[in-house]
């Protein structure tokens, strides 16, 4: 959607306001091709979280994707306004009473995850039909004790749920460096994922990232959840993984000194838990609330454009209202980021 009163589509890149969020069309097309053809179908379900936009999800539905993993109720209930999706999961845990009514009412099916008798019981009584068993599996987060997984799946039934399955996030080994070590590692998490699927049952094992989502023919989950393959950040750009940079926000040099120069892209537009973001062709100093400050290859001039990459996509892009997608330089649609909040 263009909104002339704003930006006009067809313009040069540069004549958008900064700091700006752009997306690469081209290798945005390629990150998702190159996923849908090692993980086609409901092999994957990917995250929405990782980008909060129901534009980029359509994309992923159109190369043949039509089940979606969510992190917040906001996002579940806005696929479904959407008409984008089949099948949602609210992969998070929520006692919240009148979101668990919202996303029960909608047309759409809706799966949440559990892992406590709390949770499950605020389900069923906002009259949520389906369930996950979140299954800890070593990542400090949510998730039961593997060798309760069967008795939560027997109070969730009870309960008037019905058990789809289980999941697990092995996201404490995303980052581990070595590949062998990684496999090695993400084989163990699934095996307790697959030692608490015994006793819950059910069609699912869900599991999975961007950072695994290549570890996993052995393991024995039936779909994988990633969602940062699609835009990619810093973070994941150090793993050698099949994926282009898609992601960038452009920002403006606003003042040149003797060995650094200073962006208008600071720590309100970017994700910063992983680190400093990345400038082509300079090195990054720090990051203050409107400024990013960087020794260039090449001094700029005041007024020169600098491409920024984030370390981290999720929270980037919910920091944003739209990312302008480009090619060749040239903005050829405005996609709103209109999952983003709670």
């Amino acid at each position: 959607m263009c909104l002339a009163d704003v930006q006009r589509c067809g313009v040069h890149v540069n004549e958008l306001s900064t700091p700006a969020l752009l997306i690469d069309a081209a290798a945005f097309d390629r990150n998702l091709a190159a996923m849908a053809g090692r993980l086609p179908g409901d092999r994957l379900r990917p995250h929405v979280k990782a980008h909060k936009c129901t534009a980029i999800a359509a994309a992923q539905q159109a190369i043949g994707h039509d089940t979606f993993t969510c992190a917040t109720p906001r996002e579940v209930v806005g696929m479904a306004h959407a008409g984008v999706g089949t099948d949602l999961l609210l992969a998070n845990e929520t006692v919240d009473a009148e979101r668990l009514r919202a996303m029960a009412e909608l047309d759409v099916p809706v799966t949440v995850a559990v892992d406590s008798e709390a949770t499950v019981t605020a389900a069923a009584r906002a009259g949520v039909s389906a369930c996950l068993i979140d299954v800890n599996v070593g990542l400090p987060r949510c998730g039961v004790a593997p060798e309760r997984a069967g008795a939560l799946a027997d109070q969730a039934r009870a309960a008037g749920l019905t058990v789809r399955g289980v999941m697990g996030y092995e996201g404490h080994l995303m980052m581990v460096a070595d590949r062998a070590e990684r496999l090695a590692s993400v084989e163990r998490s699934m095996q307790l994922l697959l030692d608490a699927h015994a006793q819950v049952g059910g069609d699912i094992i869900s599991a999975g990232g961007t950072g695994t989502f290549d570890l996993h023919a052995n393991t024995g989950i039936t779909e994988l959840q990633a969602g940062s393959y699609a835009l990619m950040d810093t973070h994941y750009g150090r793993q050698g993984l099949p994926f282009e940079q898609a992601l960038f926000v452009s920002g403006t040099v606003i003042s040149v000194s003797d060995g650094w120069s200073v962006a208008d892209v600071g720590l309100k537009s970017l994700g910063m838990d992983h680190g400093n973001p990345q400038v082509r062709d300079g090195k990054v100093w720090f990051c203050s609330d409107e400024h990013l400050t960087y020794q260039a290859a090449i001094q700029p001039s005041v007024g020169d454009r600098v491409g920024v990459i984030p370390a981290h996509v999720d929270p980037t892009m919910a920091m944003h209202e739209a990312a302008w997608v480009i090619r060749d330089d040239e903005v050829i649609d405005r996609w709103a980021i209109d999952l983003r909040g709670w």
